[in-house]
C-alpha cells in the first residue's frame, strides 16, 4: 500500500485527486498539510488523518510514501524539491512550474532522488487524443499547417454562485496562480498543440481581461513553426457555452473534434473518392488510465514517467513563454528562455 499525503487543498482539482487516491486500491491518504493551517485542519478531520502545520515535519515521516501536490503554483517549486529531497513520490497538479528554470529545478532534484514523478495532464490519455494521434501517425492529413485548440468555461461570469463567478477568489491572485485563464485551463489545449505539432521557435500571445480581474480570462497564444505551421491556443473564463474543440489542419486533409457532439470528423485526399468529398467520423478507442493511476503503476514497477515529463517541461516552456508574449507586446523566442 502506497500512503500518501495530501499537500494543499488550494487547487479547486485537489479533492478530486484525493478521491482517487481514496478509491485507489493501491494508495491510502494518511495526511494532510496546507499553507492554510484551517482548511487544511478541516480536510484532515473529514478524512480521520493526520494534520501537519509544518511541511518539513510532515516529510520527515517514514510512514509517507508520496505526496499529492495542489498548492498555489507560486510555490510549487519549493514544494516539490523539498518533497523530492525527503524521498516522496510526487503526483502533482500542472503546471510544475511557472518557469522554465524552476521546472528544471524540480526535475533535476526529482531525478537525484530517484522518486517518480507523474503530473496531471488528464486530456493526453482521452480517447479523442489517442484517435487523432493515430490518424497523424498514418499520414492522413498530409503535411500539418494549422492546429487549433479551445478550452473555456463561465468560471469568471457572475452568477448566482457569486459575483466573482464560481472559480475560488484565489484563482484570482497573480502572485499565487502566476496568471489566468492560460496558465490555468489553457494548459489543456497547450499540451495537445504541442503533441501535434511539437515545440515551437516562437510564440505570440495576446491577453484580455473581461471581467477587470487582476489576470486575464480571455487568452490566446499563436505558436509559430519553422516550416511555416502555426499552432492557435485559446483559453478563457468568460464563456458560458463554449464547446471545447480541436483542429487540425494539413496538405491532404482535415480533422475536427468537438464535444458539442463528441464526434471526431475527417476528410482526406488518401481516403478515396467518399473520403476526399465528405466528412467521415471516426471511430474513439478505449481511454489509457489516468494520470494518478500511471504514478502508482511507475511507484510499483520502478517506471518512469518519460513522455509525461517530457510534456510537463515543454508545457512550463510554452506557458513562460505566453506570460513574457502578453507582457512585453512581442514574439518570444524559446531558445530565449532561462534555463
Amino acid at each position: 500500500m502506497i500512503r500518501v499525503a495530501m499537500l494543499s487543498f488550494w487547487h479547486v482539482h485537489a479533492r478530486d485527486y484525493a478521491k482517487q487516491a481514496t478509491e485507489h486500491p493501491g494508495t491510502e491518504i494518511v495526511a494532510v498539510w496546507d499553507e492554510q493551517p484551517e482548511r487544511g485542519r478541516k480536510e484532515a478531520e473529514e478524512r480521520g488523518v493526520r494534520f501537519y502545520e509544518d511541511l518539513n515535519v510532515l516529510l520527515a515521516q517514514p510512514d509517507i510514501d508520496g505526496v499529492i501536490v495542489d498548492t498555489p503554483t507560486n510555490v510549487h517549486r519549493d514544494v516539490l524539491v523539498a518533497a523530492a529531497k525527503a524521498g516522496k513520490h510526487i503526483f502533482t497538479e500542472k503546471v510544475v512550474a511557472s518557469t522554465l528554470k524552476e521546472c528544471n529545478e524540480i526535475v533535476a532534484a526529482v531525478e537525484e532522488a530517484g522518486v517518480k514523478l507523474t503530473v496531471s495532464l488528464p486530456r493526453l490519455n482521452f480517447n479523442y487524443t489517442l484517435a487523432i494521434q493515430d490518424i497523424l501517425k498514418q499520414g492522413l492529413l498530409g503535411d500539418l499547417t494549422l492546429v487549433r485548440t479551445r478550452l473555456s468555461h463561465n468560471g469568471a461570469i457572475p452568477s448566482e454562485r457569486g459575483p466573482l463567478g464560481w472559480l475560488p477568489a484565489h484563482f484570482y491572485n497573480g502572485e499565487q496562480t502566476c496568471g489566468g485563464a492560460m496558465i490555468d485551463l489553457g494548459c489543456h489545449p497547450m499540451y495537445l498543440a504541442r503533441l501535434f505539432l511539437g515545440l515551437p521557435e516562437s510564440v505570440t500571445a495576446n491577453y484580455g481581461y473581461v471581467t477587470g480581474k487582476t489576470v486575464e480570462d480571455n487568452a490566446v497564444s499563436v505558436l509559430r513553426y519553422s516550416n511555416g505551421a502555426l499552432a492557435i491556443v485559446e483559453a478563457g473564463f468568460v464563456n458560458r457555452h463554449s464547446p471545447f474543440v480541436i483542429e487540425v489542419h494539413g496538405t491532404e486533409g482535415s480533422l475536427l473534434f468537438s464535444t458539442h457532439d463528441n464526434k471526431l470528423l475527417v476528410r482526406s485526399s488518401k481516403l478515396g473518392d467518399e473520403g476526399n468529398k465528405e466528412w467521415q467520423v471516426q471511430p474513439l478507442p478505449a481511454e489509457r488510465q489516468s494520470a494518478f493511476h500511471q504514478w502508482v503503476e511507475h511507484i510499483e514497477q520502478g517506471t518512469t514517467a518519460t513522455e509525461n515529463i517530457a510534456m510537463a517541461i515543454d508545457l512550463t516552456r510554452l506557458m513562460e513563454a505566453s506570460n513574457l508574449s502578453a507582457a512585453s507586446g512581442s514574439a518570444i523566442q524559446l531558445s530565449d528562455l532561462q534555463r
